[in-house]
Protein backbone atom coordinates (compact mmCIF):
# COMPACT_ATOMS: atom_id res chain seq x y z
CA UNK A 1 0.00 0.00 0.00
CA UNK A 2 1.46 3.28 -0.76
CA UNK A 3 1.33 6.38 1.41
CA UNK A 4 -1.22 8.93 -0.34
CA UNK A 5 -3.48 5.78 -0.65
CA UNK A 6 -3.12 4.39 3.16
CA UNK A 7 -6.57 4.75 4.89
CA UNK A 8 -5.10 6.83 7.93
CA UNK A 9 -3.50 9.53 5.73
CA UNK A 10 -5.61 12.42 5.92
CA UNK A 11 -3.95 15.62 4.40
CA UNK A 12 -0.70 14.99 6.15
CA UNK A 13 1.62 17.57 5.15
CA UNK A 14 5.38 15.10 5.42
CA UNK A 15 6.12 11.41 6.28
CA UNK A 16 9.67 11.08 6.56
CA UNK A 17 11.16 7.08 6.51
CA UNK A 18 14.29 6.50 8.05
CA UNK A 19 17.19 4.12 8.18
CA UNK A 20 20.13 3.98 9.65
CA UNK A 21 22.00 0.54 8.72
CA UNK A 22 24.87 0.93 11.82
CA UNK A 23 22.70 1.40 14.17
CA UNK A 24 19.71 -0.58 13.18
CA UNK A 25 17.22 2.10 13.10
CA UNK A 26 14.19 2.41 11.26
CA UNK A 27 12.06 4.99 11.87
CA UNK A 28 8.58 7.21 10.22
CA UNK A 29 8.46 10.90 11.01
CA UNK A 30 5.17 12.46 10.02
CA UNK A 31 4.07 15.95 10.42
CA UNK A 32 0.31 16.50 10.34
CA UNK A 33 0.11 19.99 10.31
CA UNK A 34 2.21 22.71 10.60
CA UNK A 35 -0.59 25.48 10.36
CA UNK A 36 -0.61 26.83 14.08
CA UNK A 37 3.23 26.26 14.60
CA UNK A 38 5.97 23.77 14.40
CA UNK A 39 4.41 20.34 15.05
CA UNK A 40 4.88 18.47 18.18
CA UNK A 41 4.46 15.18 19.26
CA UNK A 42 6.49 11.97 21.13
CA UNK A 43 8.61 9.26 19.84
CA UNK A 44 6.94 5.85 20.23
CA UNK A 45 9.37 2.48 20.24
CA UNK A 46 7.39 -0.44 19.45
CA UNK A 47 7.72 -3.93 18.16
CA UNK A 48 5.92 -3.44 15.14
CA UNK A 49 5.57 -6.56 12.90
CA UNK A 50 5.32 -4.57 9.72
CA UNK A 51 6.34 -1.76 8.50
CA UNK A 52 2.88 -1.17 7.76
CA UNK A 53 1.68 -1.35 10.86
CA UNK A 54 4.23 1.14 12.26
CA UNK A 55 3.21 3.75 9.19
CA UNK A 56 -0.68 3.22 10.40
CA UNK A 57 0.33 3.92 13.81
CA UNK A 58 2.06 7.24 13.05
CA UNK A 59 -0.54 8.45 10.89
CA UNK A 60 -3.03 8.08 13.37
CA UNK A 61 -1.00 8.96 16.15
CA UNK A 62 0.26 12.26 14.22
CA UNK A 63 -3.39 13.38 13.32
CA UNK A 64 -4.49 13.00 16.82
CA UNK A 65 -1.62 15.31 17.97
CA UNK A 66 -2.85 18.02 15.67
CA UNK A 67 -6.71 17.69 16.61
CA UNK A 68 -5.26 17.66 20.51
CA UNK A 69 -2.93 20.44 20.19
CA UNK A 70 -5.21 22.64 19.00
CA UNK A 71 -8.61 21.77 21.09
CA UNK A 72 -5.97 22.87 23.77
CA UNK A 73 -5.51 25.87 22.01
CA UNK A 74 -1.92 25.54 21.81
CA UNK A 75 0.37 27.33 18.97
CA UNK A 76 1.78 24.54 17.51
CA UNK A 77 0.49 21.45 14.81
CA UNK A 78 0.63 17.80 15.50
CA UNK A 79 3.04 15.43 14.45
CA UNK A 80 4.39 11.78 15.60
CA UNK A 81 7.80 9.61 15.38
CA UNK A 82 7.68 5.63 15.63
CA UNK A 83 10.45 3.72 15.85
CA UNK A 84 10.48 -0.12 14.68
CA UNK A 85 12.10 -1.74 17.61
CA UNK A 86 14.98 -3.98 16.27
CA UNK A 87 15.24 -7.56 17.51
CA UNK A 88 17.59 -8.77 20.12
CA UNK A 89 20.26 -6.88 21.57
CA UNK A 90 21.24 -3.17 20.15
CA UNK A 91 22.57 0.01 21.47
CA UNK A 92 20.29 2.31 22.57
CA UNK A 93 22.35 5.02 22.18
CA UNK A 94 23.55 4.75 19.27
CA UNK A 95 20.11 4.24 17.96
CA UNK A 96 18.76 7.48 18.97
CA UNK A 97 21.46 9.44 18.48
CA UNK A 98 20.94 8.22 14.65
CA UNK A 99 17.66 9.28 15.54
CA UNK A 100 18.06 12.93 16.91
CA UNK A 101 20.49 13.25 13.33
CA UNK A 102 17.33 12.09 11.45
CA UNK A 103 15.12 14.41 12.95
CA UNK A 104 17.46 17.93 11.70
CA UNK A 105 15.95 16.67 7.96
CA UNK A 106 12.66 18.68 9.15
CA UNK A 107 14.54 21.56 10.03
CA UNK A 108 12.75 22.33 13.08
CA UNK A 109 9.04 21.52 11.21
CA UNK A 110 8.72 18.94 13.88
CA UNK A 111 10.08 18.62 17.09
CA UNK A 112 9.88 15.28 18.88
CA UNK A 113 9.78 14.27 22.88
CA UNK A 114 9.01 11.38 24.69
CA UNK A 115 6.47 8.40 24.71
CA UNK A 116 6.03 4.32 24.73
CA UNK A 117 9.11 2.71 24.86
CA UNK A 118 11.22 5.42 25.32
CA UNK A 119 12.75 7.15 27.82
CA UNK A 120 14.56 10.66 29.31
CA UNK A 121 17.71 8.81 28.79
CA UNK A 122 17.02 8.47 25.12
CA UNK A 123 15.94 11.55 24.58
CA UNK A 124 19.47 12.77 26.38
CA UNK A 125 20.67 10.38 23.20
CA UNK A 126 19.38 11.56 20.62
CA UNK A 127 19.93 15.61 21.69
CA UNK A 128 23.31 15.30 21.46
CA UNK A 129 22.85 15.56 17.77
CA UNK A 130 19.84 17.49 17.21
CA UNK A 131 18.11 20.54 19.21
CA UNK A 132 14.42 19.66 18.08
CA UNK A 133 13.54 17.79 21.19
CA UNK A 134 11.46 18.96 23.72
CA UNK A 135 10.62 17.40 27.62
CA UNK A 136 14.10 16.79 28.32
CA UNK A 137 15.41 16.28 31.78
CA UNK A 138 17.25 19.49 31.25
CA UNK A 139 14.05 21.62 30.32
CA UNK A 140 10.61 20.85 31.55
CA UNK A 141 11.21 16.85 32.04
CA UNK A 142 8.85 14.24 32.32
CA UNK A 143 5.29 15.83 31.04
CA UNK A 144 3.09 12.34 32.84
CA UNK A 145 2.19 14.46 35.98
CA UNK A 146 0.42 17.05 34.60
CA UNK A 147 -1.22 14.31 31.76
CA UNK A 148 -2.37 12.62 34.41
CA UNK A 149 -3.80 15.75 36.44
CA UNK A 150 -5.45 16.73 32.87
CA UNK A 151 -7.36 13.43 32.39
CA UNK A 152 -8.35 13.70 36.28
CA UNK A 153 -10.40 16.33 35.27
CA UNK A 154 -11.71 14.09 32.63
CA UNK A 155 -12.63 11.92 34.58
CA UNK A 156 -14.52 13.81 36.99
CA UNK A 157 -16.65 15.44 34.22
CA UNK A 158 -17.32 12.45 32.94
CA UNK A 159 -18.51 11.09 36.13
CA UNK A 160 -20.62 14.19 36.58
CA UNK A 161 -22.12 13.77 33.73
CA UNK A 162 -22.70 9.93 33.46
CA UNK A 163 -23.48 9.34 37.16
CA UNK A 164 -24.46 12.87 38.56
CA UNK A 165 -22.13 13.16 41.58
CA UNK A 166 -18.14 13.48 42.64
CA UNK A 167 -15.94 10.72 42.44
CA UNK A 168 -16.46 9.37 46.36
CA UNK A 169 -17.36 5.76 46.31
CA UNK A 170 -16.90 5.75 42.47
CA UNK A 171 -15.31 2.47 40.52
CA UNK A 172 -12.91 3.32 38.29
CA UNK A 173 -11.41 0.45 36.46
CA UNK A 174 -7.76 1.85 35.32
CA UNK A 175 -5.59 -0.77 32.51
CA UNK A 176 -2.18 -0.07 32.70
CA UNK A 177 -1.94 1.20 36.10
CA UNK A 178 1.46 1.54 36.94
CA UNK A 179 2.66 2.98 33.36
CA UNK A 180 3.99 6.37 33.38
CA UNK A 181 1.01 8.38 33.87
CA UNK A 182 -1.30 5.32 35.43
CA UNK A 183 0.44 5.41 38.29
CA UNK A 184 0.04 9.52 39.13
CA UNK A 185 -3.59 9.04 38.15
CA UNK A 186 -4.20 6.27 40.31
CA UNK A 187 -2.65 8.53 43.17
CA UNK A 188 -4.95 11.35 42.23
CA UNK A 189 -8.25 8.68 42.16
CA UNK A 190 -7.41 7.28 45.67
CA UNK A 191 -7.05 10.54 46.82
CA UNK A 192 -10.44 11.40 45.76
CA UNK A 193 -12.04 8.62 47.53
CA UNK A 194 -12.75 6.30 44.02
CA UNK A 195 -12.54 2.91 44.30
CA UNK A 196 -10.21 1.51 42.48
CA UNK A 197 -9.35 -1.56 40.08
CA UNK A 198 -6.13 -2.50 38.13
CA UNK A 199 -4.68 -3.83 35.29
CA UNK A 200 -1.03 -3.94 34.32
CA UNK A 201 1.37 -6.82 32.82
CA UNK A 202 3.65 -5.37 35.11
CA UNK A 203 2.97 -7.51 37.71
CA UNK A 204 5.68 -6.30 40.64
CA UNK A 205 4.77 -3.06 40.05
CA UNK A 206 1.16 -3.66 40.32
CA UNK A 207 1.04 -5.33 43.38
CA UNK A 208 3.00 -2.27 45.09
CA UNK A 209 0.52 0.20 43.61
CA UNK A 210 -2.16 -1.64 44.62
CA UNK A 211 -1.10 -2.39 47.96
CA UNK A 212 -0.17 1.61 48.25
CA UNK A 213 -3.54 2.59 47.73
CA UNK A 214 -6.25 0.02 48.37
CA UNK A 215 -7.01 -1.44 44.98
CA UNK A 216 -8.17 -4.62 43.37
CA UNK A 217 -6.17 -5.97 41.19
CA UNK A 218 -7.42 -8.11 37.98
CA UNK A 219 -5.45 -9.89 35.09
CA UNK A 220 -5.31 -7.62 32.32
CA UNK A 221 -7.63 -9.54 30.02
CA UNK A 222 -10.50 -9.51 32.74
CA UNK A 223 -10.10 -5.67 32.96
CA UNK A 224 -13.27 -5.31 30.42
CA UNK A 225 -15.33 -7.74 31.85
CA UNK A 226 -15.03 -5.88 35.83
CA UNK A 227 -18.19 -4.36 37.25
CA UNK A 228 -17.15 -0.94 37.40
CA UNK A 229 -18.58 2.87 36.77
CA UNK A 230 -15.27 4.93 34.46
CA UNK A 231 -13.27 2.47 32.81
CA UNK A 232 -9.94 4.31 32.03
CA UNK A 233 -7.52 3.07 29.63
CA UNK A 234 -3.90 4.36 30.24
CA UNK A 235 -1.80 1.62 27.70
CA UNK A 236 -1.73 1.46 24.07
CA UNK A 237 -4.71 2.43 21.77
CA UNK A 238 -7.72 0.47 20.02
CA UNK A 239 -9.12 -1.07 23.33
CA UNK A 240 -12.70 -0.08 22.35
CA UNK A 241 -12.90 -2.80 19.39
CA UNK A 242 -15.45 -5.43 18.11
CA UNK A 243 -14.14 -8.02 21.05
CA UNK A 244 -13.61 -5.82 23.11
CA UNK A 245 -17.45 -3.90 23.26
CA UNK A 246 -19.63 -6.05 24.44
CA UNK A 247 -18.20 -6.99 27.16
CA UNK A 248 -18.34 -3.90 29.07
CA UNK A 249 -20.34 -2.77 31.83
CA UNK A 250 -18.93 1.12 32.60
CA UNK A 251 -20.82 4.00 32.49
CA UNK A 252 -17.86 5.93 31.20
CA UNK A 253 -14.57 5.81 29.28
CA UNK A 254 -12.10 8.25 30.40
CA UNK A 255 -8.96 7.53 30.21
CA UNK A 256 -4.72 8.55 29.20
CA UNK A 257 -4.39 6.14 26.02
CA UNK A 258 -4.72 7.55 22.53
CA UNK A 259 -7.08 6.35 19.96
CA UNK A 260 -8.83 4.24 22.38
CA UNK A 261 -11.77 3.76 20.00
CA UNK A 262 -10.20 1.30 17.40
CA UNK A 263 -12.22 2.78 14.57
CA UNK A 264 -14.32 6.13 14.70
CA UNK A 265 -17.46 3.77 14.16
CA UNK A 266 -16.81 2.53 18.16
CA UNK A 267 -17.72 6.06 19.34
CA UNK A 268 -21.56 5.45 17.76
CA UNK A 269 -21.50 1.98 19.19
CA UNK A 270 -20.82 3.46 22.56
CA UNK A 271 -23.46 5.62 22.48
CA UNK A 272 -25.62 3.34 21.07
CA UNK A 273 -24.98 1.13 24.65
CA UNK A 274 -25.51 4.36 26.62
CA UNK A 275 -21.94 4.86 27.65
CA UNK A 276 -20.06 8.34 27.83
CA UNK A 277 -17.06 8.61 26.49
CA UNK A 278 -14.79 11.43 26.67
CA UNK A 279 -12.38 11.79 23.79
CA UNK A 280 -8.76 10.83 24.63
CA UNK A 281 -6.87 13.85 22.41
CA UNK A 282 -9.20 16.01 24.52
CA UNK A 283 -8.31 14.87 27.99
CA UNK A 284 -4.78 13.53 27.78
CA UNK A 285 -3.46 17.37 26.31
CA UNK A 286 -1.58 18.09 29.73
CA UNK A 287 1.89 16.40 28.61
CA UNK A 288 1.94 18.75 25.30
CA UNK A 289 0.41 21.06 27.49
CA UNK A 290 3.72 21.01 30.28
CA UNK A 291 6.19 21.28 27.77
CA UNK A 292 5.17 24.36 25.75
CA UNK A 293 7.50 25.70 28.97
CA UNK A 294 10.38 24.26 27.03
CA UNK A 295 9.91 26.50 23.77
CA UNK A 296 8.74 30.02 26.26
CA UNK A 297 9.06 30.92 29.39
CA UNK A 298 5.44 32.76 29.57
CA UNK A 299 4.02 28.96 29.47
CA UNK A 300 4.58 28.68 33.27
CA UNK A 301 2.77 26.54 36.20
CA UNK A 302 0.43 29.19 36.24
CA UNK A 303 -0.53 29.17 32.39
CA UNK A 304 -0.48 25.74 32.92
CA UNK A 305 -3.56 25.18 35.34
CA UNK A 306 -5.26 27.51 33.29
CA UNK A 307 -5.12 25.52 30.18
CA UNK A 308 -6.08 22.39 32.05
CA UNK A 309 -9.01 24.11 33.72
CA UNK A 310 -9.85 24.56 29.95
CA UNK A 311 -9.68 20.84 28.81
CA UNK A 312 -12.10 20.46 31.02
CA UNK A 313 -14.77 23.16 29.56
CA UNK A 314 -13.71 21.74 26.28
CA UNK A 315 -15.03 18.32 27.51
CA UNK A 316 -17.89 19.68 28.46
CA UNK A 317 -18.87 21.81 25.57
CA UNK A 318 -18.23 18.53 23.43
CA UNK A 319 -20.83 16.36 25.54
CA UNK A 320 -23.24 19.03 25.48
CA UNK A 321 -22.69 19.23 21.79
CA UNK A 322 -23.16 15.25 21.74
CA UNK A 323 -26.20 15.75 23.69
CA UNK A 324 -28.38 18.46 22.18
CA UNK A 325 -27.37 16.52 18.27
CA UNK A 326 -27.64 13.07 19.33
CA UNK A 327 -24.40 11.92 17.86
CA UNK A 328 -21.25 10.38 19.30
CA UNK A 329 -18.78 12.21 20.93
CA UNK A 330 -15.97 11.63 19.32
CA UNK A 331 -17.22 12.60 15.91
CA UNK A 332 -18.23 16.03 17.49
CA UNK A 333 -14.37 16.49 18.67
CA UNK A 334 -13.27 15.50 15.43
CA UNK A 335 -15.41 17.98 13.59
CA UNK A 336 -14.83 20.96 16.11
CA UNK A 337 -10.55 20.48 15.42
CA UNK A 338 -10.60 19.82 12.09
CA UNK A 339 -12.84 23.06 11.74
CA UNK A 340 -9.88 25.00 13.97
CA UNK A 341 -7.32 23.67 11.74
CA UNK A 342 -9.29 24.81 8.57
CA UNK A 343 -9.78 28.19 10.09
CA UNK A 344 -5.96 28.37 11.22
CA UNK A 345 -4.93 27.32 7.41
CA UNK A 346 -7.20 30.19 5.96
CA UNK A 347 -5.80 32.72 8.57
CA UNK A 348 -9.64 33.13 10.49
CA UNK A 349 -10.29 33.01 13.99
CA UNK A 350 -9.98 29.70 15.58
CA UNK A 351 -13.85 28.39 15.47
CA UNK A 352 -15.91 28.03 18.91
Amino acid sequence: MSVFEHAAFRNHEKVLFVADEASGLKAILAVHSTVRGPAIGGCRMWRYTTSDEALTDVLRLSEGMSYKNIMADLPIGGGKSVIMRPGGDFDRTALFEAFGRALNALNGEYLSAEDVGVSPADLDAAARHTKHLVGLSSGTGDPSPVTARGVFFGIQVAAQRALGGDLKGVKVAVQGATGHVGAYLVRHLAEAGVELILADINETALNALADEVGATIVDKDAIYDVEADVFAPCALGAVVNPDTIDRFKFKAIAGAANNQLSTPHMGAELQKRGILYAPDYVINAGGIINVMGDLDPQFDERWVDGKLQGLKATLGEILDRSDAQGRPANLIADEIARQRIEDARAGGKRAA
